[in-house]
């Protein structure tokens, strides 16, 4: 067993707390000294009690699937030695109502696209088994109820 943490840190300060109108802001502090900003949605909560340009859940959530995948993706490429010079992803969280009624990510739909270069390229059928796996793999989207979509985006390989 491994176990993982983080620490989160809101301070209220002078502000009137019981009227509802206290900043969300808070800090998200991760073991190897990184701070991040971190917020509410304002699409949950209306600025100025959010802010925009902080992480908030919804987007940590989505961020979280995308980067596990891509972590197992490069894994399986490299056992398989096709040589990976890029990987992008912009990946779409939804919220809506799941079937217990109650708001909820219920989709996340992950849209990578990867460029390879030397003498191994794979094949368009390749790239979406490595995808497969890697999905199959990924430590996160076995851990929520979230449906987790991969549409790789196919181009040109490229260097």
């Amino acid at each position: 067993m491994t176990q993982y943490g983080a620490q989160i840190l809101w301070l209220r300060g002078e502000q009137d707390f019981l009227n509802n109108r206290y900043s969300r802001k808070h800090l998200l502090r991760f073991d190897g000294g990184l701070d991040i900003p971190a917020s509410s949605s304002p699409h949950v909560v209306p600025v100025p009690m959010s802010d925009p340009a902080a992480v908030d859940p919804e987007e940590a959530f989505v961020a979280s699937l995308a980067s596990c995948h891509l972590l197992w993706f490069l894994s399986i490429a490299a056992r398989r030695r096709f040589c990976v010079d890029r990987y992008a992803d912009n990946p779409l969280g939804v919220m809506a109502k799941n079937s217990a009624g109650k708001l909820a990510m219920t989709l996340v739909t992950l849209r990578p696209e990867v460029a390879f270069s030397g003498d191994r390229v794979p094949t368009a059928a390749e790239v979406a088994e490595m995808h497969r796996q890697a999905h199959e793999e990924c430590f996160i989207a076995n851990s929520v109820k979230t449906e987790v979509r991969c549409e790789p985006l196919f181009g040109p390989a490229q260097g």
